[in-house]
């Protein structure tokens, strides 16, 4: 039986690699070291029984022309690369790694919150240009942090921010009043934490609800001294409509670690002052690449084991 892996930090891993070749044998790696197109997947594809898929894009295409294809485990907990129905309707059983990678990704969240209270991104940027300005800016602690989308990650984030004494408000498309009351935040409508909110924090997965979520009309609701923390999906946010809101002071300044096209198109947009960027790297700490690559060779082995 044939196994091919595509996602890097998997490939990256010899621990990783060497416990999923003991298991199969004829197992094949992406040494591209990036994802791979649809063409491209469709090669590396060819012959395969089963394949650990990243962010590689699965078409309806791509599953007519590998009819053997038995089974997908994905690696990372995002879908929005891959057609659910297709993968249905042409028999291909599909698992996933869901809330192993929470921890990496709400711990990231936090620095961003930090860092942007703190200035401490901009501060060293200016440093390292030989500008000393010793603009401090706020305490994170006590200040109203609205979370959109509460499933593992949003959960998570909650949880660390206990310590810093924060109001938090919480909307998801779930009933979450049993989790919120456990925890002690408030459950909220999508209109009044974006007019509330210091912060406001997305962890929504990328659908045609939230798609564009965050919008031109949106930035307009929100406070002017607000801050504003991509680290869901790119295309969750609207592009123009940040950038406008960030020029014109419609919002104080943001944190993106996702973008509508990766790497991002407009390396203009990225040297805006009042924005933090980080090559989507949320869930790319080494635990949550070794959590993520050990759910998956798991759940390959699990399927085939029945």
């Amino acid at each position: 039986m044939k196994v091919v892996v595509t996602p890097p930090a998997f490939c990256k891993s010899e621990h990783l690699k060497s416990k999923l070749s003991s298991l199969f044998p004829n197992t094949v790696y992406n040494e591209k070291n990036d994802y791979l197109s649809e063409s491209e997947l469709i090669e590396f594809l060819k012959d395969a029984d089963a394949a650990i898929i990243g962010r590689d894009p699965v078409t309806k295409t791509t599953l007519e022309v590998l009819p053997q294809l038995k089974m997908i485990s994905k690696y990372g907990v995002g879908l929005d690369n891959l057609d659910i129905p297709s993968i249905k309707e042409k028999g291909v059983g599909l698992t996933v790694t869901a809330g192993t990678n929470k921890r990496s990704v709400a711990e990231l969240t936090l620095s961003f919150m930090l860092g942007l209270c703190h200035r401490t991104f901009i501060g060293a940027e200016r440093l390292k240009r030989g500008e000393w300005i010793r603009e401090g800016g706020r305490d994170l602690s006590g200040k109203i942090i609205g979370v959109i989308g509460c499933g593992n990650v949003g959960k998570e984030v909650v949880h660390l921010l206990k310590p810093f004494g924060c109001v938090v408000l919480v909307c998801d498309i779930e009933d979450r009043s049993e989790f919120c009351r456990d925890q002690g935040v408030t459950e909220s409508s999508f209109e009044s934490l974006i007019e509330k909110s210091d912060i406001v924090t997305l962890h929504v997965p990328l659908t045609d609800l939230t798609r564009d979520m965050i919008n031109e009309v949106i930035f307009r609701k929100m406070q002017a001294n607000a801050y504003l923390i991509n680290t869901s999906r790119g295309p969750v946010v609207n592009p123009s409509a940040l950038h406008e809101s960030l020029v014109s002071g419609g919002i104080s300044g943001a944190a993106l670690d996702v973008f509508c096209s990766e790497p991002p198109d407009d390396m203009g947009f990225l040297q805006l002052p009042n924005l933090m960027v980080t090559p989507h790297i949320g869930g790319n700490s080494v635990e949550a690449v070794e959590a993520m690559g050990q759910a998956a060779i798991d759940n390959l082995a699990e399927f085939f084991e029945k």
